[in-house]
């Protein structure tokens, strides 16, 4: 392994290198690659580190698999590596804090990851990030109020309608379906930007006609409405916008909730998009490495704290393309691979 001089740094907030020296003197990140692209990866971590996981609302299944997923990686690394859930708004803001180093860790959906690496939809220039690995797929969840008049996406013009907490892949999806449906997010409907606890209630309460989310099957937030409301909340069924959607790129695909996710009267037909568990590009690739060694072999750990992590395989992991794998990752899958 070729060494590498890290010294300790203090960072308010768990954001990098855990102080082990005290503070003053050079200060070096060690959760970056100093070492050069072609250097061996031991995949091992020999100093204190933290590092942030940028996960979603408290409700959602990024939050809850991300808090999993940091109690494992504390674990597996004997403390050396001390992780860390953060609750955020999701998608689109985790990747920009990536890019600025608020987080170590993004969970993303994958359109918006791709949207990130080619500098388009919400970001004005590429962002230099890599995946981990592809995880689990989200459900879209289109959910309204069963008197509110709503039959379809279309219908929704005019209505009070929550498109998700401001730059989530949640809110991406929604304005991407409402203009499938023929519809402009900014006028036609009286948009709700808010995160998925405010919304339930606000469904509850009778304030807001109907929402999106985006999330793993089961999501706890929408679960606690269909037990609450039974009968007077439904879902829309998505098919029909599928065409439109998958004409923006493969990240949409065709996908069911069953029944008996929130023991609803019958499946529902939905579009499903995959999620990836992102990095910087620059991330040390021995850390890399650990991280995504940690994601394969506590898969089953993760499932335990929310079924949806059963979906992390590793005859998918590696289908990230275009966003690139890690070479951390690389080596770790490889491993894996092997080993099987």
């Amino acid at each position: 392994m070729t060494s590498k001089s890290w010294i300790g740094t203090c960072v308010a907030g768990a954001l990098v290198l855990t102080a082990v020296a005290g503070c003053g003197g050079r200060q070096t990140d060690n959760t970056t690659d100093n070492a050069g692209a072609n250097s061996e990866i031991a995949c091992t971590v020999t100093s204190d580190t933290r590092i942030a996981i940028a996960t979603g609302n408290t409700t959602g299944v990024y939050y809850v698999v991300g808090n999993a997923l940091a109690t494992q990686i504390t674990q597996a690394t004997g403390d050396k590596v001390k992780a860390s859930a953060a609750e955020t708004g999701a998608s689109v803001g985790n990747i920009k804090g990536l890019d600025k180093g608020d987080y170590q860790v993004a969970f993303s959906l994958f359109d918006s990851a791709t949207d990130a690496v080619q500098g388009k939809g919400s970001f004005d220039k590429p962002v230099k990030i890599a995946a981990l690995g592809r995880i689990y797929d989200n459900a879209t969840h289109v959910v309204v109020r069963a008197g509110s008049g709503i039959n379809s996406v279309a219908d929704m013009k005019g209505k009070r309608i929550s498109t998700g907490s401001p730059n989530s892949g949640t809110e991406v999806i929604a304005q991407r379906l409402l203009k499938a449906a023929g519809l402009d997010p900014d006028k036609d409907i009286q948009p709700q930007r808010l995160d998925l606890a405010k919304t339930t209630e606000g469904v509850k309460a009778g304030t807001i006609d109907g929402f999106f989310w985006s999330g793993g099957l089961p999501t706890a937030g929408v679960t606690d409405l269909f037990t609450t409301n039974g009968d007077k909340v439904k879902f829309l069924d998505l098919s029909g916008l599928l065409p439109e959607m998958q004409k923006l790129g493969p990240a949409y695909q065709e996908g069911t909730i069953p029944a008996a996710t929130y023991k609803t009267p019958g499946d529902v037909k939905t579009i499903v998009v995959p999620n990836v568990l992102l990095v910087r590009e620059d991330m040390n690739a021995d850390l890399a490495c650990v991280l995504t060694k940690t994601l394969v072999e506590k898969r089953e750990e993760l499932a335990k704290a929310n079924p949806a992590a059963k979906g992390i395989t590793l005859e998918t992991i590696r289908r990230t393309d275009p966003v690139p794998l890690h070479r951390g990752a690389v080596a770790a899958l490889d491993k894996a691979g092997a080993a099987k």
